[in-house]
């Protein structure tokens, strides 16, 4: 048994499988555009699939534009969302005279909270100095 070593094979760093046998779908290759940095970025989809009219950028992250044999593809953006802000979402709720109304209210609680004329800041500041 001294004579004799067990002997295993790396984790990872080679494959059991081998590629004996297998038969690889057509695939073709597609070229798209940057929009933003100009860089043109090649892929290899199946021959039977149909290639998306924009990809993003691996360099920039814009959106590049799929080329064809007569010219860059169209995109449709009509499906796309607009982000709503917290504004858009309040201005759904309520006008600019209502938001306007609230907020003079709100000052003014908050001035009442603090005494009239009072401000906090300043009495910190002559208690320090004296």
């Amino acid at each position: 048994m001294a004579d004799r070593s067990l002997r295993g094979i790396r984790l990872g760093a080679q494959s059991l499988q081998s590629e004996e046998g297998v038969v690889f779908m057509e695939r073709k290759e597609h070229t798209y555009l940057c929009t933003e940095c100009g860089r043109e970025t090649t892929l290899m989809f199946a021959a039977d699939a149909e290639a998306p009219a924009a990809w993003e950028c691996r360099t920039c992250g814009a959106e590049a534009i799929l080329q064809t044999d007569k010219g860059a593809a169209e995109v449709d953006h009509s499906g796309d969302k607009v982000a709503r802000t917290h504004w858009d979402m309040l201005l759904e709720r309520r006008s600019i005279p209502e938001l306007e109304e609230l907020l003079a209210e709100r000052l003014e609680f908050i001035r009442e909270r603090r005494g009239e004329g009072q401000d906090p800041t300043k009495e910190r500041r002559s208690q320090k100095t004296a």
